[in-house]
């Protein structure tokens, strides 16, 4: 399994450089395994069937308040006062700038699921940024986020044209030791966030962050590789990621090895709040079970095909 993009620049923040989706083409950039000499002078090509293809977008959450005291004093990170770290103002801004982004460029419109971090400040990031237009009162669908959840200031997220959204224990930040990184009970999320379903998540309580034990970053890795796999098994083909800088850097790094080193470099570098990636994932050992929705089998009706210098020519039938 492989990421591949059409453009030796990875990184598409939306700050810096105008997004535009990358999707697989007959001629693309691969990670697979060439001679540094084709490396250096020449684009390697490829093919893959669409139907072994995913377009991921992965999106570090806004700035936190965990984010603004650890950049004075790393020390922070240790302190309960930051435990589920929620977005500080200039975090909702940069949801807003990301949410402008994705519906100018129409991501938006293409996605079939958002799949978030249980967590605060990715949730309310993914809300945010994919969520409906607006809420009114009287409407049958539940909010994507309900007005001024956990104190944020911030008015209701409607689920109405929004993709649906899914909560996910997997791509969670580094689990242990930093109270910022460790969530709330469920039972605490479902009144803030009534449309984020929940359902995959097993335990109410969090069961896997520990106030003595830091994941260690190999872990982390391995937990990436788990939850790209795990990917697979779904059947949506455009899938947007809300995350955190660990766990994306993290696992991203399990890619690109065999790439151009300028790829490998943009890849496996740490997002900066708010920003959007988009790759394309490609699965080269049949992890999934796909079929084709585009593809057509031809000859139907069936018949006899002849060569062509053996068949009478349409001027040949026309009696004149």
């Amino acid at each position: 399994m492989q990421f591949i993009t059409t453009s030796p620049f990875l990184n598409h923040s939306f700050s810096s450089v105008s997004f535009r989706s990358i999707r697989p083409r007959l001629s693309s950039i691969r990670c697979s395994s060439s001679s540094s000499s084709e490396m250096e002078g020449s684009t390697s090509t490829g093919m893959y069937p669409l139907q072994r293809c995913k377009t991921l977008h992965f999106v570090r959450h806004a700035q936190g308040i965990h984010n603004v005291a650890g950049e004075r004093d790393f020390g922070a990170y240790m302190s309960y006062d930051y435990f589920d770290a929620q977005l500080t103002d200039l975090g909702w801004s940069q949801v807003d700038n990301l949410r402008m982004h994705v519906q100018r460029t129409g991501l938006v419109k293409k996605l079939d699921l958002v799949i978030t971090s249980p967590l605060l400040r990715t949730m309310e990031t993914a809300v945010g940024v994919f969520g409906g237009e607006g809420y009114t009162d009287g409407i049958s669908a539940p909010p994507l986020m309900v007005q001024n959840a956990f104190n944020s200031g911030r008015p209701a997220v409607s689920s109405l044209g929004s993709p649906p959204f899914l909560a996910v224990e997997s791509c969670r930040e580094h689990l242990g030791e930093h109270p910022c990184d460790k969530r709330r009970n469920i039972t605490e999320y479902r009144p803030a966030f009534p449309a984020i379903d929940f359902s995959l998540i097993e335990n109410d309580e969090d069961a896997l962050w520990k106030p003595d034990v830091r994941e260690k970053n190999e872990e982390v890795a391995a937990r990436g590789a788990k939850f790209i796999n795990w990917l697979w098994t779904r059947e949506e083909k455009e899938i947007a990621i809300v995350s955190h800088s660990g766990f994306l850097y993290h696992m991203l790094s399990n890619f690109g090895q065999d790439c151009h080193p300028s790829i490998q470099e943009d890849m496996c570098k740490h997002f900066a709040n708010c920003e959007l990636r988009s790759v394309v994932l490609v699965d080269r050992s049949m992890i999934g079970a796909a079929a084709s929705s585009t593809n057509y089998p031809g000859k139907i009706p069936s018949g006899l095909d002849k060569p062509s210098d053996q068949s009478e020519s349409r001027s040949d039938k026309i009696s004149v």
